[in-house]
C-alpha cells in the first residue's frame, strides 16, 4: 500500500467517526489490569499520514494508555455499518503534534465543554495511533477489513 493509499484509507476511518456525535473507546483499568473501561470520544483527526485522537492528561483514560496503548473503538451510524478500530495509542507523539491539530483538538475540547486555556494547554494530550486495523461490520456478517 502507498503512503497516498494509506492515508486516504485513514481519512476513511476518521470520516466515518467523524459523521457520528460520539463513538466509544476502550481500556484496560489500570488498578487492575483486566476490567475494560469504555468512555465516549469524539475527535479524530488525519493529519501527516496517521490518525490523531486527543483527550486530557487528568483523565483515567491517559493513564490506561500509558500503562497499556491497546484499546479498541467502537462507533455506529444509523443507516451504515459500523466501525470497529483497533489499535495503539504512539503517546510520544504528543510532544511532536501539529499545530493544525493542536489548535482543532482545542477547539473540539472546548466545544463539548471542557476547560482549556488554550491550544497549548499542557492539560491537553494528543495521540497517534499505530498497528490499526480497521473494520466496518454489517449487520448480515459481512465485514471490510483495512490494515493500516
Amino acid at each position: 500500500m502507498t503512503d497516498n493509499d494509506r492515508t486516504a484509507q485513514l481519512e476513511r476511518a476518521c470520516s466515518y467517526l467523524r459523521r457520528i456525535p460520539a463513538w466509544y473507546l476502550a481500556t484496560i483499568d489500570v488498578t487492575d489490569g483486566h476490567q475494560p473501561r469504555v468512555r465516549p470520544f469524539s475527535f479524530a483527526m488525519v493529519d501527516d499520514g496517521k490518525l490523531w485522537f486527543c483527550t486530557s492528561r487528568g483523565k483515567d483514560v491517559w493513564a490506561e494508555l500509558s500503562a497499556n496503548p491497546k484499546f479498541e473503538v467502537s462507533g455506529w451510524k444509523p443507516g451504515e455499518c459500523w466501525i470497529v478500530l483497533t489499535g495503539e495509542a504512539a503517546l510520544e507523539d504528543d510532544a511532536v503534534v501539529s499545530d493544525r491539530v493542536r489548535q482543532a483538538g482545542f477547539k473540539h475540547m472546548v466545544g463539548i465543554g471542557e476547560d482549556h486555556e488554550g491550544a497549548n494547554d499542557g492539560r491537553l494530550a494528543f495521540f497517534s495511533v499505530r498497528n490499526i486495523v480497521a473494520r466496518f461490520c454489517d449487520i448480515d456478517d459481512s465485514e471490510e477489513r483495512l490494515e493500516l
